[in-house]
């Protein structure tokens, strides 16, 4: 139960990171395109994780047998989901980022079945529909653009492959070290993405990176949102199952309207409050079911 407890926190936590994020890589992305900002967010990242790793006496061998899905997590759910992700934000609108965002945790309890051999339980699938109907609500239905169709298809590939990277996390060793981990998995995806961004990089306007905010959403990308929420995530997922984890998901569609409600003006109502409640109950309902 303590297990159940402190990886709904970690969860939790790394999900409301995110939920802020949509308002930085917004304003970010206005200067630096999707592919090359998440090259230098991954670029920051591994800098800090390198410097935490070090300090702590990580310890880096991995074993060869599990090289491929390090790979395979670098590339599926750090190179193709974020790009798609960051894509989708730019295109598409915020509603529409939120409820195909909701589709992660339905795409987490199918690939848990089928890769790990994860039993659907009931409360498994009532807990997913309840933060789903949770989320429609939030968002509306009706105000999604419907013309940003390409939006749409690349915020959709982000949710299907970060569920697919985060079942993979769940073939690594308990006892691997998620700085570790995580620090291979985004070398991995700098490697990846670097022939696609060193000759685009020049269409950059350096000037404008010396903006503290272009610089510190950087910052904030890089070493909160990306070493900081996939620490966070990696460890919480490790202390539950992939269908279970995944409802923790719904908690940033939920932060991301909060903090446009506060920080950008924007209206919320009572949709919202029963939306938060639906999503809680669905949350509820993970960490109250005995493993």
């Amino acid at each position: 139960m303590k297990n159940t407890l402190l990886g709904s926190l970690y969860l939790i936590l790394a999900s409301s990171i995110w939920g802020g994020m949509y308002v930085v890589v917004k304003v970010v992305v206005s200067v630096i395109p999707p592919l090359e900002l998440v090259w230098l967010r991954y670029l920051v990242a591994i800098v800090a994780l390198l410097i935490i790793g070090f300090i702590t006496r990580q310890k880096w061998r991995i074993e060869r047998r599990y090289f491929l899905i390090i790979i395979a997590i670098g590339i599926i759910g750090n190179a193709i989901s974020i790009v798609a992700q960051e894509t989708g934000t730019m295109l598409s609108t915020a509603q529409m980022g939120a409820i195909i965002t909701s589709t992660t945790p339905a795409f987490m309890v199918i690939f848990g079945c089928l890769i790990l051999k994860e039993r659907l339980t009931i409360k498994k699938g009532i807990s997913v529909c309840l933060a789903t109907i949770g989320v429609l609500l939030i968002v509306g239905i009706g105000d999604v653009n419907t013309s940003s169709t390409l939006g749409g298809i690349a915020l959709l590939i982000a949710a299907l492959t970060w569920a697919l990277m985060s079942v993979l996390v769940k073939r690594l060793p308990s006892h691997y070290s998620q700085i570790v981990v995580t620090t291979y998995s985004i070398l991995v995806a700098l490697i990846v993405l670097t022939p696609f961004v060193l000759p685009r990089f020049h269409e950059i306007n350096i000037s404008q990176l010396t903006h503290p905010t272009i610089w510190g959403g950087l910052l904030y990308l890089g070493i909160v949102s990306t070493a900081g929420g996939f620490l966070l995530w990696n460890r919480g997922l490790q202390m539950l199952n992939a269908s279970s984890g995944g409802i923790f998901f719904f908690f940033q569609p939920v932060v991301g309207t909060l903090l446009g409600w506060l920080i950008l003006g924007e209206n919320i109502g009572v949709t919202f409050l029963l939306g938060s409640i639906l999503i809680l109950a669905g949350v509820l309902l993970i960490i109250i079911e005995k493993k």
